[in-house]
C-alpha cells in the first residue's frame, strides 16, 4: 500500500499505538461531522486528512475538496484541535494534495504521500516554500543583462502566484545557466529551498554546469556559491542528503528512481537520440528519493529530452519546474503551460549586442547535389568501417549513389576536397584583416560538423593536407577521440591551437566557444532545434583581447559577426521542430544496446537483444567471436543469448514461484509476491550484466560497421556553386524576375496561361495536357527557368521549406502566385485541400445532404486526382484509382444524377 510505502504505520481506529512509528495514519477516525477516511498523526500530533475514493472518482477528485476541508476543520474526537494543514484526496492511482501552511491553498497532483519526516519538518518552519517565495526582496542588479534581470524577475512573480512550470527562452550564449545559478541562489537563500535539482542530458552539460556552479559569486557577497551551499553531479546510485544542488542527467535520475545503476556512458548522448519504448517501464516510489526530496527543479535544454519516458521523472517530484532553452517548440510551449517568463530569442540578443550575427557563405558540388556512378568492372578501394583497412576490388556491378549516401556508403574523396579547398581559397577574402607577423593569413578558429567518427578521420586528413598544416593544426573532438576530448576541447577554446577543429555531436550543443568565427556544415540537420544550437556555437561575443589571447592574434578588432560555411545545404534542407521522440519498429543494434544501457530491460528489448546476437553470431568470424568473449566476461555469444532468453522464460519464472513458494510457506501474501519479483528481477540484471560494460556494446556496434565502404577515386567532383547566401538572393530574384517576364510575354498565345489570366470559372477547364505542353515549352526555350528552378529560387528568397509534389504541380503554383490568384506561393495541392474542405463544409452546412464515409472516400479521390492532374472527365474513371474501386459506375451508385453536378463543381471549387 502505498501509505506504507511513504513510512506510514496503518493503524484502526479501535487499535490506535501513536508511539508505533514517527507517522501513524489512523482508519475511520471520528469527527464532529462523521469519521474521516485517514488522519494522520505525526510525532502523535494529528496533522493530516486523508480522503479515499473509487478509483472512478480520479476525474473528479476536484469536486471532493470541499469535503476533505471540512474533515480537516473538524473537531477530532478527543481532541481540541486546530485545523489540520495537509489535506489529501486519492483514488490510490489518483492523488491530489493542499498544504493549508500556503498563502492560497491550492491542491496540485502529486505522485504518492509526503514522508511523516517532510510533515514534521514543514511543521518546524516559520512559513511554507509558497510563502518564503512572496517575500523574496528586490533583486539587486549590479552584473547583470537586462535580459537576465527580466527572466529573474519575471520567473519570481512566477512562483509567488504558485506557478508550478516556468518556460526561460533565452538565446544561446546569453547567459542561461548564469541566469539560473542567480535565480538559485536566491530561492536558497531568501526561500529557504531545501534542495534543488539541475537536470541536464548529457555528462558533457553536466560538468560544465559544475564548472558554472564552481566560478559563481553572487553579487551581494564575495564568497563563491560552493562555499556557500554543497553541490554535487551525481555519478552513481548514490544520492548525498545533506547538500542543496544536485546536478544530473535526467538518463540517471531515471536509473536512480528505478533502483539499477547506470554506465557514464550512457550519459554521453542525450536521450532523445536513444530508441524509446512504446510502453516505457514504469517509475515506482523509491524511499530514498521521495517525491519531495527536491523543491526546484531547474532543466536545462528542456526542449529536447523531458519527454515520453523521460517525463516519468519530472511527474514523480512534488517540485516546480523550470524549462531552460534557446529553442522551444511547441511541444515545450505546451509542457511549461505557456508560461514563458523570458523570450529572448537571437534576433533581440543581436540587437541588444549581447550575440553576434552571422553570414551564410554557400559551396555546392557537383556529386554532393547530384550524386554519381560507378561502371561495373572499375577497381575501387573498399574500406573496413572499424579497422579503416583498405583492400583493391573490383566492382561486380554498377553502382549508382546519390549524395545522400556520401560518407556512409560511398566515400567520395575528391568531394571532400574540392570543398576544403573552396574553404581554403575563399576564407582570405573573409577576414581581409587577418595577417600575421610572418605576412601570412592567420585562419581564424573554425568548427567542422561532420556526419560520423569515420568522416570525421577523413576532413582531418584533408584538411592538413590542403592546408600543409601540422597535426596540431586540425584536431578532432568527438567521444571516440584517441586524445582525451576534453582537453582537445580546452585547447581549443583557449589556445592557438588546434586552428581547426572537427566534431560530430560532442560540442554541437552547450559548449562555450567565444574565439570561435567560422562553422562549417558537412551534415544536414533535420532538427529545427537542433541546427540553432549548432549555429549557438558562433553566437558568442569576443573582446578584441580575449580573441588574441585565445584565438587570433592577428585580429585587430573585437568578434562582430561569425560565418557559416555551408557545404551540404543546411540552411535550406526541410526541418521539423524536433527530433523524433519514437523510431520506426525497426530499431537498429546499437538502439537496442542503448535502451538495454539506460535501464530498459522489456521482454520486448531482451528477445530483440537476444535475437540480433543470434544473427550477429553468424556473421562474424572466430577472432571476431573471441573479441566478443573478452569484452564479455569469457562469455560466448551463445550464452549471453540463453540468459537473455531465460529471463523471461515461463518454465524458469514459473520454478522460481514454486520454490520461493516453498521457502516463505506461511509468510504473508506480500511478502511471498515481493521475494518472487526480487528473484526474477536478479535473473534479469545477471541477464544484461555484461551489457553493463560500454566496451562491450561498442565492440559490438563497431564489429557490426566493419564491412565494408566503398572509396570512389574514379568520380572527381567540382564546384557547381559558390559564394555569399545575398549573392545567391540577387540571383534569385533574377531568375523570378526572368520568370515573370516569359509567362507575362506568353499569357495571350498559350491556352494553359490564357486561362491563367482569365475569369475563375474557366480555371475548371484546365488539363493536365495543358499544363505537360506549357511545361515542356519552357523546358525547350528557357531550360534555366524550368519550375524546379524557379522554386528553388523562392525557397532561397523567402526563406522557406517550400515544398511541391512535382514539377507539373510546381509550375500550376507559380503560375498562380504569378497572376495573383494566390497572394502567397502555396503549393497547388494544399490549396486545392483547402478548397475541398471549405467546398464539403458548404455543402452540408444547414442542408440535408450528408456525405457518408463511403461517399467521402471518393470524394477525397477526386480531390486528389484533381490536385495532381488538375482537371477531372468522366473518362478518368476508368484510370486508377477510380477503376479499381468500381468505376463511374460505382460513381453513379453513390451519388446518382448528382454525379455530373459534383464532378463539374469540383473543377471549378478546387481550381479556384
Amino acid at each position: 500500500m502505498q501509505l506504507h510505502a511513504c513510512g506510514w504505520v496503518i493503524q484502526n481506529k479501535n487499535q490506535i499505538n501513536l508511539n508505533a512509528g514517527i507517522g501513524v495514519a489512523v482508519r475511520e477516525y471520528q469527527t464532529d461531522i462523521g469519521p474521516a477516511d485517514y488522519v494522520l498523526f505525526v510525532n502523535k500530533k494529528a496533522v493530516g486528512i486523508i480522503e479515499a475514493k473509487r478509483e472512478e472518482e480520479g476525474v473528479r477528485l476536484t469536486t471532493h475538496e470541499d469535503q476533505s476541508e471540512g474533515y480537516a476543520s473538524a473537531k477530532l474526537k478527543h481532541l481540541d484541535n486546530e485545523k489540520l494543514l495537509f489535506v489529501y484526496e486519492s483514488t490510490g492511482e489518483v492523488t491530489r494534495f493542499t498544504n493549508f501552511q500556503d498563502p492560497k491553498p491550492r491542491s496540485r497532483p502529486t505522485f504518492s504521500f509526503h514522508r511523516p519526516e517532510t510533515f514534521a519538518e514543514w511543521q518546524r518552519q516559520d512559513k511554507s516554500l509558497r510563502a518564503a517565495l512572496k517575500t523574496i526582496p528586490a533583486l539587486p542588479i549590479l552584473g547583470l543583462r537586462d535580459c537576465q534581470i527580466t527572466a529573474i524577475n519575471n520567473l519570481e512573480e512566477s512562483f509567488k502566484d504558485n506557478r508550478p512550470k516556468a518556460l526561460i527562452q533565452m538565446a544561446t550564449g546569453s547567459g542561461k545557466t548564469f541566469t539560473a545559478i542567480t535565480f538559485i541562489y536566491r530561492l536558497l537563500k531568501y526561500a529557504k529551498a531545501k534542495r534543488i535539482l539541475f537536470l541536464v542530458d548529457t555528462k558533457n552539460l553536466g560538468e560544465q554546469a559544475e564548472q558554472e556552479f564552481m566560478a559563481y559569486v553572487p553579487n551581494d557577497d564575495n564568497r563563491k556559491f560552493t562555499e556557500l551551499y554543497g553541490v554535487t553531479r551525481l555519478k552513481s546510485g548514490f544520492i548525498p542528503a545533506d547538500n542543496q544542488v544536485y546536478i544530473s542527467t535526467i538518463q540517471r535520475m531515471y536509473s536512480i528512481l528505478k533502483g539499477s545503476e547506470l554506465d557514464e556512458s550512457a550519459e554521453e548522448l542525450n536521450p532523445n537520440e536513444i530508441w524509446q519504448p512504446k510502453e516505457p517501464l514504469p517509475v515506482v516510489y523509491n524511499e530514498k528519493v521521495p517525491p519531495e526530496f527536491f523543491d526546484f527543479i531547474v532543466i536545462d535544454e528542456c526542449h529536447r529530452s523531458i519527454y515520453n519516458l523521460w517525463k516519468q521523472v519530472l511527474d514523480y517530484f512534488d517540485v516546480f519546474q523550470v524549462g531552460l532553452t534557446a529553442t522551444p517548440d511547441n511541444r515545450t510551449f505546451g509542457y511549461f503551460n505557456k508560461n514563458i517568463v523570458s523570450d529572448y530569442g537571437y534576433e533581440k540578443a543581436v540587437i541588444d549586442g549581447v550575440l553576434v550575427p552571422y553570414n551564410v557563405f554557400t559551396i555546392e558540388t557537383k556529386i554532393t547535389k547530384e550524386g554519381s556512378k560507378i561502371a561495373m568492372g572499375e577497381n575501387v578501394d573498399k574500406r573496413e568501417r572499424l579497422t579503416r583497412r583498405k583492400f583493391w576490388e573490383a566492382v561486380d556491378e554498377d553502382i549508382e549513389y546519390s549524395g545522400k549516401q556520401l560518407d556512409k556508403d560511398i566515400v567520395n574523396p575528391s568531394t571532400i576536397r574540392t570543398i576544403i579547398r573552396g574553404i581554403k581559397e575563399n576564407i582570405p577574402a573573409m577576414f581581409p584583416d587577418r595577417i600575421d607577423a610572418d605576412g601570412k593569413f592567420e585562419i581564424p578558429k573554425t568548427l567542422i560538423f561532420a556526419k560520423t567518427d569515420s568522416h570525421a578521420e577523413d576532413i582531418i586528413d584533408i584538411v592538413r593536407d590542403e592546408f600543409a598544416e601540422e597535426n596540431k593544426f586540425c584536431k578532432k573532438i568527438t567521444y571516440k577521440s584517441e586524445d582525451d576530448p576534453k582537453t582537445v576541447l580546452a585547447q581549443f577554446r583557449n589556445d592557438y591551437y588546434p586552428r581547426i577543429a572537427v566534431t560530430v555531436d560532442m560540442i554541437a550543443t552547450g559548449t562555450d566557444i567565444r574565439p570561435l568565427e567560422v562553422l562549417v556544415f558537412m551534415r544536414d540537420v533535420k532538427s529545427r532545434s537542433y541546427y540553432e544550437q549548432m549555429k549557438g556555437r558562433g553566437t558568442r561575443t569576443c573582446s578584441v583581447e580575449d580573441l588574441k589571447a585565445k584565438g587570433t592574434p592577428s585580429a585587430k578588432y573585437s568578434k562582430d559577426h561569425f560565418v557559416i560555411i555551408d557545404a551540404i545545404g543546411v540552411e535550406n534542407s526541410q526541418k521539423t521542430d524536433s527530433r523524433p521522440l519514437e523510431k520506426k519498429p525497426g530499431m537498429s543494434l546499437k538502439d537496442v544496446l542503448a535502451a538495454v544501457a539506460v535501464g530498459n530491460t522489456s521482454e520486448d528489448i531482451l528477445s530483440t537483444l537476444a535475437n540480433r546476437l543470434i544473427r550477429l553470431d553468424k556473421q562474424i568470424n572466430e577472432n571476431e567471436k573471441a573479441g566478443f568473449a573478452d569484452q564479455a566476461n569469457g562469455f560466448t555469444i551463445n550464452h549471453v543469448v540463453r540468459q537473455l532468453l531465460n529471463a523471461y522464460d515461463p518454465d524458469t519464472i514459473d520454478g522460481i514461484e514454486h520454490s520461493i513458494g516453498r521457502k516463505l510457506v506461511g509468510e504473508a501474501p506480500l511478502e511471498i509476491e515481493a521475494a518472487i519479483e526480487k528473484e526474477k528481477q536478479q535473473l534479469i540484471e545477471q541477464a544484461v550484466a555484461v551489457f553493463n560494460n560500454p566496451d562491450l556494446r561498442n565492440f559490438i556496434v563497431d564489429v557490426r560497421k566493419k564491412y565494408d565502404q566503398i572509396i570512389d577515386h574514379v568520380n572527381q567532383d567540382t564546384i557547381t556553386n559558390i559564394g555569399w547566401v545575398k549573392d545567391q538572393k540577387a540571383a534569385a530574384e533574377n531568375t523570378i524576375h526572368d520568370f515573370k517576364a516569359w509567362i507575362e510575354a506568353h499569357k495571350d498565345e498559350i491556352t494553359a496561361l490564357q486561362i491563367f489570366y482569365g475569369q475563375p470559372y474557366q480555371r475548371r477547364e484546365l488539363t493536365y495536357k495543358m499544363i505537360k505542353d506549357l511545361y515542356e515549352k519552357i523546358k525547350m526555350e528557357q531550360p534555366l527557368l524550368a519550375p524546379a528552378n524557379v522554386w528553388q529560387a523562392y525557397q532561397v528568397l523567402e526563406g522557406t521549406s517550400l515544398s511541391a509534389r512535382n514539377e507539373l504541380v510546381a509550375l500550376v503554383s507559380l503560375i498562380r502566385h504569378i497572376s495573383n490568384i494566390d497572394s502567397t506561393l502555396t503549393g497547388y495541392d494544399k490549396t486545392v485541400d483547402k478548397n475541398f474542405q471549405a467546398w464539403v463544409f458548404k455543402k452540408q452546412a444547414g442542408t440535408t445532404t450528408k456525405f457518408n464515409e463511403e461517399q467521402m472516400q471518393w470524394l477525397r479521390m477526386i480531390k486528389d486526382y484533381v490536385a495532381g492532374s488538375f482537371h477531372v472527365e468522366k473518362d478518368d474513371f476508368e484510370l486508377d484509382p477510380f477503376n479499381k474501386n468500381g468505376g463511374l459506375g460505382k460513381m453513379w451508385q453513390l451519388f446518382g444524377e448528382e454525379t455530373d453536378i459534383i464532378i463539374n463543381e469540383l473543377n471549378e471549387v478546387l481550381a479556384a
